[in-house]
Order: structure tokens, then C-alpha cells, then sequence
């Protein structure tokens, strides 16, 4: 069976064909939608995708799509009703919701196959209530206001790879920090949207939301301006002044930089910190996604703050992002892995079609 998963970004398209769980083609789309990329509409893009794989004489089998937010669903078919449903969540990641709906609609045009939607949110859909709810009055929780999670897919696959309690620390451009417990979730920094948690390349992650009630009243910024702010310039850009991108931050001198990066780290930690906690110890803490698995020294600094845990770090295995990267005699391994998101979502359709035959 050859299933093609396709991974949406705001402005870019992850492609992978898979034969039954074996990689056979992959690509990646850039800046489409944007004025100076090559291809100005999804759909085009889509196409473009469409006319490889046909020049390869691949015959796609079905089709994949990771999308960000799906409630409390799980891999679902798509079908005109499904479809309506996904649509009900464009409110809580506008930038990506969107895209998906968009790339849907097209491969419905080009592929005519079947489709299924693999949720970032469905790993937690049973991760514990006293982690999901918030101290809100309880109308709210039964309203639909919890603690959702994101990057369900690249922790989830993190989880096929580990075993034990396991802390698994997506770092990218979005940042997340997962504890997981033999394969099951327990507790996600990110929320009800993806702002929540961490410090990220443009958003806040946790703060004082009375922040938001003064921006209001003293500032008379309305809430689109609000928006903007916590999700675009905020985060290391908001900190530093200079960029969104931790590579740039180190290479500079400026002190807001080094500000910038030292509260990222000094974020990372606590988490991991208080998710040792939530599990009652940890045997391995993963790195995982851009920065966590390509940048040595966030790792080093993150893993200081974690001395007492008895850790070893080999430098030079972690220079070379090795996949192990602690020494024999550290009490917690620690580990680089590249995750891969589209696995995920060829595995969950495997599944079920598994169970259909079965």
C-alpha cells in the first residue's frame, strides 16, 4: 500500500510516500502562498506534488494530512461532514487550520482518493482532566475550554522510539515539552492553542494573562493587536528585538539577546523540572524537531539546570548530535531524535486500515 502524508505548514508543504511504512519519495514545498514564492496558491502546489508522483509511476493507494487542531477527535476520514467539523477549529490556529482546509480541498481535486485527517491534539485526548482543565469555572471545561496539546504527532512519535517515563522537548520555531509515561501522555506545556508553554521564536508562551486586561485599559490596544502581539512579536523576537531564530541570537552580542536565550533555556528546564515531578522521576529526556535536534549548546545549558538528576553528558557525542548522548554512567539517558511526523501519519492510517480488514 503506498500512502502519501502530506505536512502543512502557513507557507510550506512537507510531501512523503510511503510504501506500507517503508520512505520512497519526499519533498518539501517552501514560501507557497507568498508573492515571491514559486507557487502562489496550495492548490498549484498540490498539482506540482500530484505531477512528481505521477512522473515517478507511484500509484498513491490513500492520503494523509496532519492537522493541527481536531477537539477531541481522532484519525477520522474525510468526508464532507468530517470536514465541516475541522472547519469549527479554525478559530484556535487560524494560521495553520486554513492551509489544511485548503490543501484538503485540492488533493480532493487532483488525488480523487481517500483522505484522512491526523489531529496534533488527538495524542492527548486522553491524557488526564487534572492536566487538561484549567481553574476556571467548570462551565468553561464542559464548554470546551482545556488544555488541549500540540505537536501531538512528533511526540507521538517520540513515544514509539522510548520507553519508561519519558520527556520529550520539541524545539523549533514552535516549542512544546511532552511527559509521557509507557507510551501515554501526561501532561503538554501547550494548551487551549499553541501559545501556551514555553518561550517560542514569536509567541509569549505563559504569562500573567492580567497582562492582557491592562494592554486594554491603559494601552487601548484592541484585540487583534493583542493577537498579533503574543503570537507574532513576541516570544525571542519580542525579547531580543533582532530575531525569531535561536541561531541568530547566538551568533550576536547584543544583551537582549543573550537575555532572550538564557530565558528560553531557563523556560525549557522548568518544565522538564516540574514534569520529573508530575511522573515521579524520568528515565529519558529526548530533544527533538530544529533547534532540539541540531543545536548542541541549547541542549548543553537546558541539561545544566538537571545536574542533580545525576546526568553524564558525552560532549562530543552531543557535539555530533549522536543519537545517544549521555555516558553509561548517567542516571537518565538522554537523546537527539529527528522526528517524522509524516511516519506518524502513515502509521495511524495503517491502523485503520488494519482494523477494516481485520
Amino acid at each position: 500500500m503506498n500512502i502519501l502524508a502530506l505536512n502543512v505548514g502557513s507557507s510550506s508543504i512537507k510531501y512523503c510516500v510511503f510504501q506500507n511504512q517503508k520512505e520512497i519519495l519526499k519533498g518539501n514545498l517552501e514560501r507557497v502562498g507568498e508573492k515571491s514564492g514559486k507557487f502562489k496558491t496550495r492548490s498549484s502546489a498540490i498539482k506540482h506534488i500530484k505531477e512528481i508522483i505521477d512522473g515517478k509511476k507511484i500509484k498513491i493507494d490513500s492520503m494523509g494530512h496532519r492537522v493541527v487542531h481536531g477537539g477531541d477527535m481522532k484519525t477520522i476520514k474525510i468526508t464532507k461532514s468530517s470536514l465541516k467539523q475541522i472547519e469549527k477549529y479554525k478559530e484556535f490556529a487560524p494560521l495553520h487550520q486554513q492551509a489544511e482546509i485548503d490543501v484538503i480541498n485540492a488533493c480532493e481535486k487532483y488525488f480523487k482518493l481517500p483522505q484522512y485527517a491526523i489531529f496534533d491534539t488527538s495524542f492527548y485526548v486522553d491524557m488526564p482532566t487534572k492536566a487538561k482543565i484549567y481553574a476556571l469555572p467548570y462551565k468553561y471545561f464542559k464548554q470546551g475550554i482545556k488544555r488541549y496539546g500540540f505537536h501531538g504527532l512528533s511526540h507521538s512519535y517520540i513515544s514509539t522510539k522510548t520507553k519508561g517515563k519519558v520527556i520529550s522537548c520539541h524545539l523549533g520555531s514552535g516549542c512544546s515539552v511532552t511527559a509521557i509515561n509507557k507510551g501515554k501522555p501526561v501532561d503538554t506545556s501547550m494548551g487551549f492553542t499553541p501559545l501556551e508553554g514555553l518561550i517560542m521564536g514569536t509567541r509569549t508562551g505563559d504569562f500573567d494573562p492580567a497582562i492582557i486586561l491592562h494592554l486594554i485599559q491603559k494601552e487601548k490596544l484592541t484585540i487583534q493587536q493583542i493577537n498579533h502581539i503574543l503570537n507574532k512579536e513576541s516570544g525571542l523576537k519580542g525579547i531580543s528585538g533582532i530575531s525569531n531564530d535561536v541561531r541568530d541570537l547566538l551568533a550576536s552580542k547584543n544583551p537582549r539577546a543573550k537575555l532572550a536565550i538564557e530565558s528560553y533555556i531557563y523556560r525549557i528546564a522548568k518544565y522538564i523540572g516540574s514534569y520529573i515531578t508530575a511522573m515521579n522521576g524520568v528515565d529519558c529526556i529526548v530533544f527533538t524537531a530544529g533547534t532540539g535536534y541540531r543545536n548542541a549548546y541549547i541542549r548543553n545549558q537546558v541539561l545544566n539546570y538537571l545536574k542533580f538528576l545525576n546526568i553524564d553528558i558525552d560532549q562530543k557525542k552531543n557535539k555530533n548530535n549522536e543519537l545517544i548522548i549521555s555516558t553509561r554512567k548517567s542516571k537518565v539517558k538522554l537523546m537527539v531524535l529527528e522526528t517524522n511526523e509524516e511516519q506518524t501519519i502513515t502509521n495511524e492510517i495503517l491502523k485503520i486500515k488494519s482494523k477494516n480488514n481485520s
